[in-house]
């Protein structure tokens, strides 16, 4: 087994808001880079600031050569037309023995689908999403949940450890795809349970930061309260840096994972309907942390 350190070679695909300061850690902790995103603006940024990046011009150029290929696209469908169906898609430039690593948010199932066509060109899979936002992308913090063999892990680990604090072997292949969307579940449910409260109180006469703070002595304290409440939701600068309409994919990919195992779980259900009821009212772009302008529409429409 052949551990993929610095200096090798990796492609990476999809420069956006997560995968560029991601990318920026691999080039600062010493791997090669070939980058490769549909922008070309996003490309030409990326290397103006890293001049040791090389630029390519498909997917199948950046990962000829490269030991790994990291894909951080907006879903499973993007990385499956990365990686294996488009015309000039990664596995056109894979060498044997490579080793592909799905950061992106993607449904498990076609995750397992996907290692299976990655093998066929002799390369591995594995499924590793983040948790953390741009401010733990940047800073080299991010949670990693990981799918596939523990083997393939040890060869990656000194890639995910440039850009993860926390690295977890969750299981088997889309183990950590799965992982993440319920994370996810978990995520949107409190950050709603707060911005409801909070509707509820400020009605009531109640200050929205003296409510954050006494969430967070008491036994309302989540993510959302610590992490969100008073930085983005009562001072309504919204601008934690992951948008509504990717919470809503995760949720309802959370969602997909329980319907294809054939269970019930109504509040998953309803939860991934609320989102997506926002996602339209908001916009797909719209900061997650806007779900408590949501909440306000939804109290004053019962008003």
């Amino acid at each position: 087994m052949t551990v993929i350190a610095p200096p090798a070679t990796i492609a990476f695909l999809g420069l956006g808001m997560m995968g560029r300061p991601m990318a920026s850690r691999l080039a600062a902790a010493g791997f090669s880079l070939r980058v490769f995103d549909v922008s070309q603006k996003a490309v030409s940024d990326f290397v103006g600031s890293h001049p040791s990046a090389i630029a390519t011009a498909s997917a199948k150029a950046a990962a000829q050569g490269a030991d790994a290929l990291i894909t951080m696209l907006p879903d499973g469908k993007v990385v499956r037309q990365a990686v294996i169906d488009g015309p000039d898609a990664a596995r056109h430039g894979l060498g044997a023995g490579a080793l592909v690593i799905d950061m992106s948010s993607s449904n498990p199932v076609d995750t397992q689908l996907l290692a299976r066509d990655v093998a066929a060109v002799g390369a591995a899979l594995l499924d590793a999403p983040v948790s953390g936002g741009v401010r733990r992308a940047v800073d080299g913090s991010l949670s990693i949940m990981v799918g596939g063999s523990a083997a393939d892990l040890e060869r990656a680990r000194p890639v995910l450890a440039a850009m993860g604090k926390t690295v977890t072997l969750c299981g088997p292949t889309g183990a950590g795809h799965a992982l993440k969307a319920l994370n996810n579940y978990l995520s949107a449910a409190g950050l709603v349970a707060m911005c409801e409260a909070l509707v509820v109180g400020e009605a009531f006469g109640l200050d929205p930061g003296t409510m954050v703070d006494v969430f967070n002595s008491s036994t309302g304290k989540s993510n959302a309260t610590e992490v969100k409440g008073r930085q983005f939701v009562v001072s309504r600068t919204f601008a934690a840096g992951f948008t509504t309409g990717l919470m809503a994919k995760d949720l309802r990919t959370a969602g997909e994972v329980a319907t294809h195992l054939g269970l019930k779980v109504p509040g998953l259900a309803q939860a991934v309907a609320y989102w997506a009821d926002a996602r339209e009212r908001l916009g797909p772009g719209a900061d997650h942390t806007e779900i408590f302008r949501y909440a306000e529409m939804l109290a004053d429409a019962e008003s």
